[in-house]
């Protein structure tokens, strides 16, 4: 939806991408909608206030995030039948890891104009900072922080034949790498931090290595992980896994040989567990 830049906006909703580190990447666009917004829906109004500055307008805010968006979701559907609503995120495209798309979903239903002004998103310019495929895709977001959930989550898109996004802090990354590594094999990845910013940086290797690299040395800024998709070489033999796994367990713990030989065959840690323990017990 596109409106002349000095018009009064058509009431409704308006999703607006803001940069992720370099202010100068907020589009004409999104600054003109930013300016003529009623309301301004914001996870942190002074990340927000920042932004208004730098394009040199003052606005209202509401804060909208996870812990109140049940609360403030009714009254800006209200407020959007005659006024015009921006939706942003500190960073980024909104509803992209954060909260929005029911916000979305009820101003649909109740018959407001929904458009967006697209612009950076983290994932995507990660991914095309990773040098890895491309042509398809699946985000996760950021894993559970307990090891049980994480390795859960892990396992559920082990077989995805595409290449993995997901965002994640600083003193969690090398914990999350070596999850990676254990429940996915040894694939390439990619760790992409600060983009845009001043110390861009974007680390490529195996999953083990980079979860060596960060795991006493945490980085700081925003943190997006891209990990490859499983190799096309033809799945080895049950046999074959079968003898790895017996020779690994006569040196190692279940646990660690099926590590082992995850790392080496690009099979899934918990499909290999399982086999290991039936081996164990003479299956």
């Amino acid at each position: 939806m596109q409106q002349p830049p000095d018009e009064a906006l058509t009431p409704g909703l308006y999703i607006v991408a803001t940069p992720i580190g370099n202010l100068s990447d907020l589009s004409p666009r999104a600054a003109s909608v930013l300016a003529r917004a009623d309301l301004i829906a914001v996870e942190d109004s002074r990340v927000t206030a920042k932004l208004l500055q730098r394009i040199g307008t003052k606005r209202p805010m509401t804060p909208y995030h996870d812990h109140n968006a049940d609360q403030v979701r009714p009254g800006l559907i209200d407020r959007m039948g005659s006024e015009a609503i921006a939706l942003v995120s500190d960073a980024g495209t909104p509803l992209i890891s954060d909260p929005g798309f029911k916000l979305v979903r009820d101003a649909r239903a109740a018959g407001h104009m929904v458009t967006t002004i697209p612009g950076p998103c983290a994932a995507i310019a990660a991914l095309t900072l990773a040098g890895l495929p491309t042509d398809r895709f699946f985000f996760l977001g950021f894993l559970p922080s307990k090891e049980k959930a994480r390795a859960d989550a892990i396992a559920e898109v082990a077989g995805v034949r595409a290449t993995l996004i997901l965002y994640e802090s600083g003193p969690r990354l090398g914990a999350a790498l070596a999850a990676l590594a254990d429940g996915l094999g040894d694939r390439e990845a990619a760790v992409a931090r600060e983009i845009s910013k001043a110390f861009e940086e974007c680390v490529t290797g195996t999953l083990s290595t980079l979860a060596a690299r960060y795991a006493d040395a945490p980085p700081k800024g925003e943190i997006v992980i891209v990990v490859g998709p499983p190799g096309e070489a033809p799945a080895p033999e049950a046999g074959d896994v079968d003898a790895a796994l017996i020779d690994a367990m006569a040196r190692l713990p279940v646990a660690r040989a099926a590590g082992e030989v995850a790392r080496a065959t690009g099979l899934p840690r918990r499909e290999l567990y399982a086999r290991a323990m039936e081996l164990k017990d003479g299956g």
